[in-house]
């Protein structure tokens, strides 16, 4: 490995969250935005090839070493790894309905749940899954929510492009058909 991807190793193995280019870049002056992502695509493919546990993902707009997934479970059982908080059904449904809506009302939120909806967005807010992006143009300037990066750190999404269509939710949700 390059000097360049094993400063890269160092700085992502001591990092807790999601680095970005730019934070990386600024490890090494002398290396380019694009240096520093070729870098990246060397160690990625480095715990490819040599079959390691972790592997190097795009998340969040930036980049982290992570458990691979078919030793999480095993992980989890040793009880090993800090597990974050589940969150309810009723802030699953609240954080769906901001991640697709964005930016969205709490009364726009409460309308489609039919439900009250405050102590929900105070507990994503201090989770930092949430947080107020403005005021609407309305009466009344009401707060406008929309998901962080820790939203997308949390579900490993690189950016909303991947969350899935609604379409495809459709048929996720749809009942099986019982003949």
């Amino acid at each position: 490995m390059t000097p360049l991807a094993q400063l890269l190793e160092a700085a992502l193995f001591a990092s807790g969250a999601p680095a970005t280019v730019e934070a990386l870049a600024a490890l090494d002056p002398e290396a380019s935005a694009e240096q520093v992502r070729a870098a990246l695509d060397e160690l990625r493919c480095h715990y490819d090839e040599a079959g390691h546990g972790v592997e190097l993902v795009e998340v969040a707009g930036g980049w982290q070493v992570l458990t691979r997934p078919e030793y999480t479970a095993a992980i989890e059982r040793a009880q090993l790894a800090s597990r974050p908080h589940r969150l309810s059904a009723a802030a699953l449904e609240t954080l769906a309905l901001i991640a697709y809506r964005q930016p969205i009302t709490r009364a726009d939120i409460e309308e489609i749940r039919g439900v009250s909806a405050g102590s929900i967005l105070k507990s994503l807010l201090e989770r930092g899954l949430v947080d107020v992006v403005g005021k609407a143009d309305v009466l009344g300037r009401p707060l406008l929510y929309a998901t962080t990066p820790a939203f997308l750190e949390h579900f490993s999404l690189r950016h909303l492009g991947e969350l899935p269509r609604a379409d495809e939710l459709a048929v996720a949700l749809r009942s099986p058909v019982t003949a």
